[in-house]
């Protein structure tokens, strides 16, 4: 068993979490796709991790996949996340977690931007928090 620098028993996350973030969060759920605050959020800043705080992404990596899910092509830094092979539901798929406390995240694909690092951090929003950047200005998509 993998151990996080955070870690609370599940009561203890049931009390911190909604139950739609506890859903995704601790049992490794996906919110439907179109759905989530930061599918469609642009502004400067960067996205944490709703359960421990963790940065996770930069506002600038962050482009509109068509997926459903805010997609980044790059981590802030990847020992921020951990990676783990899933073969749920009759894929082959790689889950990120966040590596701090364990949260389940989404997954990565290796069909992002090929002029970047040409990979696709699916991301579910109730995984996400945002801290905005100190100057507020739109990003382009």
């Amino acid at each position: 068993m993998d151990q996080f620098e955070v870690t609370k028993t599940e009561q203890e996350w049931k009390q911190q979490l909604s139950p739609e973030q506890y859903a995704v969060l601790r049992e490794k759920g996906t919110e439907r796709p179109f759905t989530g605050k930061f599918e469609d959020h642009y502004e400067r800043g960067t996205y944490t991790c709703a359960a421990c705080g963790n940065e996770l992404f930069q506002s600038g990596t962050k482009f509109d996949a068509g997926c459903g899910w805010p997609s980044f092509y790059e981590a802030l830094d990847k020992t921020k996340i951990l990676e783990k092979p899933d073969y749920s539901h009759g894929m082959k798929r790689i889950e990120i977690m966040c590596a701090k406390c364990g949260g389940h995240l989404g997954h990565v694909f290796d069909d992002g931007p090929r002029d970047k690092t040409g990979l696709r951090y699916c991301v579910n929003s109730l995984s996400l928090d945002f801290k905005k950047a100190a100057t507020d200005s739109t990003q382009n998509k």
